[in-house]
């Protein structure tokens, strides 16, 4: 089921030491459209060789969402380890890098989906949801939790009942339920409502703007002032579109982004430290090693060796 690790997209093959592999969305044959739907149990059960034995990161093109109703689950999200109990959710965005952890007793409904099986408009209003940089574990409002599981469930049943009723209807209740949950989801705590991201919709576009500049030069850019020229205003307006949207100040959101990227390539890519800090501009390699210790808790070199920080690492989304 779900993505078979012999196909891999053509498009997240390796282009060089800093590419995790990156899988497309590879339904069992016979199901409809981008969304696929089983249980934590079930996936682990039919994939007992993959890919957490051994575990390994890797990407992919779709989303990951895990409701867990019994049971711990733990997952590496970004290189981030992620402890999701029950009542809660774990949302692994197209993109993020992950690795699995066995199961242990975790339960749940497990659903899959591409972001073309949105319609435009609920995407949209979907849009602080399915973001790279939500949070990666959701906790609901107490009075949502039932409704959540209970709506999951009618979506593994729908999904389970291919050929019972036209194929059109089949996919239009499964869509139906998704939509239904992903927009009741849209309401838990640190999620903000995409109608008041910002008092200012001109702030959640300049928000927005920022992030698109920030994935293409956060390398080389690595001050508020530089972003601000490159859209065309103030530091202080750039930083109060930036707190409406994440509470975050612009060089936290930008050293959060040279992290990961750190991460990505001293964990996955196995770059050595020297290596990856030419990559992410700084002048001297002890510099990098203050920024990713103060950061992590460790040294990139024990990072890369897969040691366990003395320190909380932030998290990343």
């Amino acid at each position: 089921m779900m993505v078979d690790k012999r196909h891999p997209d053509p498009s997240g093959t390796a282009t060089g030491p800093a590419a995790v592999r990156l899988y497309g969305f590879q339904p069992p044959v016979g199901t409809p459209y981008g969304l696929e739907v089983s249980t934590v149990e079930d996936f682990f059960a039919q994939h007992d060789d993959w890919p957490w034995n051994p575990p390994r990161p890797g990407r992919a093109t779709f989303h990951y969402l895990i409701a867990v109703t019994e049971g711990e689950l733990r997952h590496d999200v970004d290189y981030v380890t992620r402890t999701v109990a029950p009542g809660q959710w774990l949302w692994v965005r197209p993109g993020h890098a992950q690795c699995w952890h066995p199961p242990g007793a975790a339960r749940g409904p497990f659903i899959l989906f591409e972001p073309d099986v949105l319609r435009p408009d609920l995407a949209r209003l979907l849009a602080p949801l399915t973001a790279h940089e939500a949070p990666a574990v959701l906790s609901p409002h107490p009075d949502d939790t039932a409704w959540l599981q209970q709506t999951a469930l009618q979506l593994l049943d729908e999904h389970r009942a291919l050929g019972r009723r036209p194929l059109d209807i089949h996919h239009a209740l499964r869509r139906s339920l998704l939509e239904s949950l992903l927009l009741r989801l849209a309401n838990s705590p640190g999620i903000t409502p995409t109608g008041t991201a910002a008092a200012d919709t001109g702030r959640a576009d300049r928000y927005g703007r920022f992030l698109d500049a920030l994935e293409l030069h956060f390398r080389e850019l690595h001050q508020a002032a530089d972003y601000a020229e490159l859209l065309g205003c103030s530091v202080r307006t750039l930083s109060r579109a930036a707190r409406d949207a994440t509470g975050k100040g612009v060089r936290d959101l930008i050293d959060e982004r040279r992290l990961l990227e750190a991460r990505r390539l001293l964990g996955a890519a196995r770059w050595d430290a020297r290596t990856v800090a030419v990559h992410l501009g700084f002048t001297d390699p002890a510099n990098f090693g203050r920024f990713f210790r103060d950061r992590t808790g460790l040294t990139p070199a024990a990072f890369g060796a897969g040691e366990t920080p003395t320190l909380p690492t932030p998290p990343l989304g």
